[in-house]
This record gives C-alpha cells, sequence and structure tokens, in this order.
C-alpha cells in the first residue's frame, strides 16, 4: 500500500494542512462506522486522540498471529501513521498447540509522530489463549488493556500453562483493564451460516480480533477485505467468511457495552519527507535494493541460495522477478549456492548469495576463492541467535568477527550493516557499488529484527538511485616489451586497485581462475613468496582504500560519553538517547553503516570523548575490533536473549555509564 504525503511547504500555503488531514481521515472512518452501527450507538461512544499506542497480538503459532499484525500494520501505513513492528514466532513449522514455546506474537508501535522501535511494553495486548497471557504479562504494564478470549479459559489449556485457578477470575489481573471476550464462539455464531465445520469456522477468529482492534483503533478496512478476497480467490466460500469475520469484530465494538472508548492516532504526516511511501519488511527491502541495483548496473542479477531462517523470503521474493532479468537458483546445500554464484560472478552478472550465519561458516571456503578470484559478489547474513541452530526465529548480532574474519588465510571482505527494515534498501545497493567497483564478495549483515520487521519507506524516484554501471574488459590491456599486446587479469586500476572484469567467452582474455596465487599482472599461477606477500598486502590495501562516508556525530550539547551503533541497535539507541536528553542527560551517538572498512575519521571521533558505550546483541564483538584498532577503552553493554534491546532498558544503562 502507498499513500502520498505533502510537503511542509505545501501544507503552510494551506493545501492539505495537518489539521485538514486529520479531520479527512477520521472523518473517512466515521463514515465507515456510521454504515455499521446507528448513530445512538455512536454517539454513546467516547472517542479519545492518542500521540501513540503499542499492540501485541499473542495466541498459537496456528492462530494467524502474524497474518492478523500484518493486517493491521498495512492499513497503518495507508492510514499515514508512523509505525515499527516486532514478529515474534517459534522455530517449528506448527509448535506444540497450547504451550508457552508454542506461542506467536506481532507486536506494532504506530504513532502520529516518527517511530524508532516496536515498543517497550504494549499497551494492548490480545491474548488468544492461556498460554498467550501467561507467556506475555509479564511486559503489560499496569493499567494497560487485555483483550482476552474466554474460549480458551477452561481447566486443561490453564493447567498446561500451570494456571491452578483461572487468571480471569482470582484476581492476578486485577492491576488492568481486562476485555473478557468470546471470541470463538461469537466467529462461530457468526459464520453459522456459510456452511462451514466448527473448527472451520474457528480459524477465522483472528479476522474477528483484527475486526474489534480496526474499530478500536480506527483502522482502515477496505484494504484488508480486498487482502482477504485475493488471498482465497480459489476458496471463495473461505474469502466471505474470513470477510464476515471480520466485520463481526467491527460491529461487536460498535455495539457492545464492554468496549465503552475507542481511540484516533492521527497520520504522522509531520514525520516523512514529501513522496510516496509504503510499508516494506527488511526483507522484502534488501530484494528491492538488489534488483534496483542490478538495473542501475544493467547486469541481470543471479540468487545462488539454499533455504534459511530468516533468510528464505529473499530467495521467495526475488524468484518472483523474472521481467527485471532475475535468475534465482535454489540450491541442493549451503556449498552449491555459493558456488553457483561465483559462477555467474565469474560470467558477468550481478551475483548473491543469501544465508544466515551456520550458511556462513559452509560458504566460507568459496568466499575465499572469490577473495583470490577478486570478483564481485555479495554474500547476504541474515543473522539470527546461534551457535549451530541455536534460536533460528530469534534475532543476534553476533555473527560479526565470522563475517570479519572466519576464513582461512589473510581474506579481507568489505562488511555493510543496515540499521532499519528500510535501510536494508539503500545497504543493498551500497553493497553493491563497492562489490562492483573493487572487484571483491561483500558482506550485508542485516538480522531477523530487521528482516522481519516493518517500517514505511519512501519509494526513490531513480533519478535519485547511484549509476552502477561497470566496464567489462574489451581487450588487451598490456604491452610486452617486444611490443606484444596482451591482456593481464591482475593489471590493476591505479586507484581503486580493482582487476579488469573479463567475460569468459570474450576473444583474447582468456585467462586462469582457481584457488592458487597468482602472479601480480599476468595472473599465472605463482608459489614465489614475494609475489603472496606482496599480493596479500595488496588484497588487504584494496579493501582499506574502498571509499565510505566519514561517520556523522550527533552531539548538540558537548557531551562527555558517546554511544556508538551499528545495524539494528540504531532504533532503539536513538530512543534512548532521546529519552536521556530530555531527562536533561548530554549523550552523543553515531551509528556505524561501513564496519570493513571503518570510516576513516572514526578514530579522530572516538578519541574525542572521554566514554565510549556499544551496545550490542552479542558478547561485545565490535567493542572488540575498536579496542584492537584504536586502543580506546570501549565499554560493551550486551544482550543475547534473541530480542531487540528496549529503550528504557538502554537509557538506563547510558545513563550509569555516563554518570559512573
Amino acid at each position: 500500500m502507498t499513500s502520498q504525503v505533502s510537503s511542509p511547504a505545501e501544507k503552510a500555503n494551506g493545501s492539505d494542512g495537518a489539521d485538514g488531514v486529520n479531520d479527512t481521515v477520521v472523518g473517512e472512518q466515521r463514515s465507515t462506522r456510521a454504515r455499521r452501527g446507528s448513530e445512538k450507538e455512536r454517539s454513546e461512544k467516547e472517542v479519545r486522540r492518542l500521540d501513540r499506542v503499542i499492540i501485541r497480538f499473542a495466541g498459537d503459532s496456528g492462530d494467524g498471529m502474524q497474518l492478523t499484525g500484518d493486517r493491521f500494520t498495512s492499513e497503518t501505513a495507508t492510514f499515514g501513521n508512523d509505525l515499527s513492528t516486532l514478529p515474534n514466532f517459534p522455530a517449528e513449522i506448527r509448535a506444540p498447540a497450547g504451550t508457552l514455546p508454542g506461542v506467536s506474537s506481532f507486536q506494532l508501535h504506530f504513532a502520529d509522530h516518527d517511530v524508532l522501535t516496536p515498543g517497550d511494553a504494549p499497551n494492548v495486548l490480545v491474548a488468544m489463549n492461556p498460554a498467550a497471557l501467561k507467556a506475555n504479562i509479564a511486559d503489560v504494564p499496569r493499567g494497560a488493556e487485555i483483550i482476552v478470549n474466554t474460549d480458551e479459559f477452561t481447566k486443561r489449556p490453564m493447567a498446561k500453562v500451570g494456571y491452578e485457578t483461572s487468571p480471569l477470575e482470582d484476581g492476578s489481573l486485577a492491576a488492568y483493564n481486562v476485555h473478557p471476550v468470546p471470541l470463538t464462539t461469537m466467529t462461530i455464531e457468526a459464520l453459522k451460516d456459510f456452511g462451514l465445520s466448527r473448527k472451520e469456522a474457528e480459524r477465522s477468529k483472528n479476522m474477528f480480533a483484527l475486526g474489534l482492534l480496526s474499530w478500536m483503533y480506527h483502522r482502515p478496512t477496505e484494504g484488508t477485505e480486498k487482502f482477504l478476497r485475493t488471498k482465497f480467490a480459489k476458496k471463495p466460500q473461505i474469502a466471505e467468511a474470513n470477510v464476515a469475520a471480520f466485520r463481526a469484530g467491527w460491529n461487536f465494538g460498535e455495539t457492545t457495552e464492554d468496549f465503552a472508548v475507542s481511540y484516533e492516532v492521527a497520520p504522522a504526516t509531520k514525520a516523512f519527507p514529501p513522496g510516496t511511501y509504503r510499508n516494506i519488511s527488511g526483507n522484502l527491502a534488501l530484494s528491492y535494493g538488489l534488483i534496483a541495483a542490478s538495473q542501475q548496473a544493467d547486469l541481470p542479477l543471479y540468487l545462488g541460495s539454499y533455504p534459511i531462517t530468516p533468510a528464505s523470503d529473499i530467495l521467495h521474493e526475488l524468484s518472483k522477478h523474472k521481467n527485471f532479468g532475475v535468475r534465482t537458483f535454489q540450491a541442493e546445500d549451503e556449498i552449491a549456492a555459493i558456488g553457483a554464484a561465483l559462477g555467474a560472478a565469474f560470467g558477468g552478472q550481478l551475483a548473491v548469495t543469501t544465508t544466515s550465519g551456520p550458511g556462513v561458516a559452509l560458504k566460507s571456503e568459496t568466499i575465499g576463492l572469490a577473495v583470490s578470484l577478486e570478483l564481485p559478489l555479495l554474500v547476504v547474513a541474515i543473522q539470527r541467535g546461534g551457535p549451530s541452530t541455536g534460536l533460528p526465529t530469534k534475532t543476534e548480532q553476533a555473527d560479526l568477527l565470522q563475517a570479519m574474519y572466519g576464513r582461512n588465510g589473510e581474506a579481507p571482505v568489505p562488511i555493510v550493516a543496515p540499521r532499519t527494515p528500510a535501510d536494508c534498501f539503500h545497504a543493498a545497493m551500497d553493497a553493491a557499488r563497492i562489490a562492483l567497483t573493487y572487484r571483491t564478495p561483500v558482506f550485508l549483515l542485516s538480522d531477523g529484527y530487521l528482516a522481519n520487521g516493518s517500517e514505511p519507506w519512501r519509494i526513490p524516484e531513480i533519478d535519485e538511485l547511484p549509476d552502477l554501471r561497470v566496464q567489462f574488459a574489451t581487450g588487451p590491456n598490456h604491452e610486452l616489451a617486444d611490443g606484444t599486446e596482451v591482456f593481464w587479469p591482475y593489471k590493476r586500476d591505479p586507484q581503486t586497485l580493482a582487476r579488469p572484469w573479463a567475460v569468459p567467452g570474450t576473444p583474447g582474455l582468456e585467462h586462469r581462475i582457481g584457488g592458487i596465487e597468482k602472479q601480480d599482472g599476468t595472473g599465472n599461477i605463482s608459489y614465489d613468496p614475494a609475489n603472496h606477500d606482496f599480493m596479500v598486502r595488496t588484497r588487504q590495501a584494496k579493501i582499506d582504500g574502498i571509499e565510505v562516508p566519514d561517520i556523522e556525530v550527533d552531539d548538540p550539547d558537548g557531551a562527555k560519553t558517546l554511544v556508538l551503533g551499528w545495524g539494528s541497535t540504531y532504533g532503539p539507541i536513538t530512543a534512548a538517547v532521546r529519552r536521556l536528553r530530555a531527562a536533561g542527560t548530554p549523550i552523543a551517538q553515531a551509528h556505524l553503516r561501513h564496519l570493513n572498512p571503518f570510516p576513516r575519521n572514526l578514530g579522530e571521533v572516538l578519541g574525542r570523548y572521554e566514554k565510549v558505550v556499544v551496545p550490542e546483541m552479542n558478547l561485545g564483538q565490535l567493542a572488540t575490533l575498536l579496542r584492537a584498532r584504536y586502543l580506546v577503552d570501549a565499554h560493551s553493554y550486551n544482550q543475547v536473549n534473541g530480542m531487540p534491546f528496549k529503550a528504557e532498558q538502554l537509557a538506563t544503562a547510558l545513563k550509569e555509564a555516563n554518570d559512573a
């Protein structure tokens, strides 16, 4: 879904003023509601305006919580709110029903201003069963709203998660505003005329819940109804049943006395530069970035991949875009996947392989071969909890040192890390620029939090994208002493140190490939010690010489403490820094996109501060690199629980570090 945002100048001139936008959108939603409830009923409902809301849907992994959250997110993006999401689900395809390990949840933070994180704690929890309530209640603050599916709070499901008495009756939820709703029963009743079995009808209870929450927060409805009819186009009865359940949930909120209040969160027009926006996840943005890079480079895009959580979505998405010259190959294993991708790079294509931490380990030998051959190759690693299989559906940043050093010999590789889901698009473009310009494999390090999370993304204009076109070798490039012109595959560009890229089959450009060391210039096999020393140092110099922007520091108050992050810690760090500054604590912030090579001014920046704090979702990998490279006493703040940092947690830690 896309939406247009007007510029501040247009608002100042009376075109689409902020109040007018809010009134128009709210009015449209009220019109929708008027079609489904009487004027008397609506007039009795109190409407409160909020600036932000955090909602968490939770249930069994088969209850459709991810779909419910995704639809609520899409309609929220259409409405114009800024947002950030956090899907959280088990590793099993169908986890044991009614158990704590089987709980799936989706958290959405949306607001009338810019949003940085999915939120620390939900204002609203929708719990579809006892397991969902017990797994999430510790995160819910006092006074929050809890909507509970009472049909599931029977003796057996409660006993399965350790409830000896019903939390809906024993007073343990007295600190919350609890709304008991028989979601299952009401869904079955709403669908009694569709001829569905009880089990089939029960599956639509997530749509009933979505309808209720859509009424409660004045979300648009047309997009969801259209989506359901499209999704179940081959099963029109199921499509209409889901639409009916969705409408029944809306009408229940409209008419019941149990929900006397609904809420409005105005669009966040002031948070967005002018342009066309859509909601996008990190993996989708990364896929689009790869396609855009291939178009800007005028090269076919080739993906060699083996399915692995949480990177598989990129393979799925790119397979849909053959019309853009994209070719995808689902290999039999990780080694075959990168081998095919490297072959495509040798053949003159923009080559990509996607994986996660365990796959990087298997691909390491071929990455080293790509370093030796000096061919452009994008290695997209979506990090997850490890080691080994670890936490496949949870997030972590623990593969930085593997990307930096996880190969035999001196095999330097550039590393680029996006900071938000939408930034995955631009990081992919940047990684492609480096790979094509410098003839090197490049690591693009995302993680599960970015991959599955989503936020609004401004669709760039074509003329905003960089020109990534490359010049292939077309003929001899070296003259011998006797005047003979020959092709030297390792004769380097004096500025970038990149070697020529010769497409196989070009007459006169035949040359050797393979993992054995090459002679400088000629590319012949060489065991000469001096040549090997020269080639190792030259490959390192090529990486060290890559042009990356200087790191920018946000320090309006002349702070003594700098918080330095990388990757997906950007949102929580920025939110924490805002809280500290609002409370009167000066603190500086900087964020790294390029982790190899580091920005040239990084050492000077670090030296300006008394303290440097590095929050990471690992045990201090970036901090280790900074201490070794710049001899600074970088203080680590680490978390490896499979979840992103919370802003309040970080704010407390940074305050303590600043005051120490």
